[in-house]
């Protein structure tokens, strides 16, 4: 699975598979236009393999496409109450603003992180610290977003635990987002897990969403 496009001038790509062998994934992204110059994005990892997993993940993208503008705590609950009938999912939710910041906020291990061009290889310049709990069985009491400052060009990647967690230093900063998480996946996804990248370039306050 890939996808990839624009939202104003946040450039912004998806790349996944399904465990081989399996036809779903469980491993799901949304990036949706939040209104008033903000982009939000999620990626989510439904508990285990298959259809199961395939489910619950697509409820709470429908979830979050029908409240887009909600803050960031609010669709995290009703991503949870959405999922309450289903396996769960680990799930992360970020948001670009118009005001050259990134809003953050994550259930489980989807891991995101800012990362910046550096003077020899990629560096990373913030990472979402994340709570335990499974999104629709159990979550934590007090959610609380982040907000970190973030610079023309900086690069928004989420991954799923199917990626294996050594793969920032050989980004190439250059190339599109498209290439990047096809990238990623390509030769850091695991055998034995079903795997999803997300990118998002930003490219400062000018951010128009149209």
């Amino acid at each position: 699975m890939h996808e990839d496009g624009f939202i104003g001038t946040v450039e912004w790509a998806v790349t996944g598979r399904a465990l081989p062998g399996q036809r779903d994934s469980g491993d799901r992204a949304a990036v949706l236009d939040a209104g008033g110059g903000s982009v939000l994005f999620a990626v989510l990892d439904g508990l285990g393999h298959g259809n199961a997993a395939a489910d619950a993940a697509a409820r709470a993208v429908q979830v979050l496409a029908e409240n887009r503008g909600e803050p960031l705590d609010v669709l995290m609950l009703l991503c949870h109450r959405a999922m309450s009938d289903t396996r769960g999912a680990a799930v992360s939710l970020a948001m670009f603003t118009a005001g050259d910041r990134l809003q953050w906020l994550g259930v489980g291990n989807v891991e995101s992180r800012v990362v910046a061009a550096g003077p020899g290889k990629p560096v990373v310049r913030a990472t979402a610290l994340l709570t335990r709990g499974i999104v629709g069985y159990l979550l934590p009491p007090n959610l609380q977003t982040q907000t970190v400052a973030v610079r023309p060009g900086d690069l928004l990647l989420m991954c799923t635990d199917g990626i294996v967690d050594d793969y920032v230093e050989q980004i190439d900063m250059a190339a599109s987002t498209a290439d990047i998480t096809d990238a990623i996946v390509s030769v850091h996804a695991k055998d034995t897990d079903d795997a999803l990248a997300l990118a998002a370039r930003h490219r400062g306050h000018t951010v128009a969403i149209s």
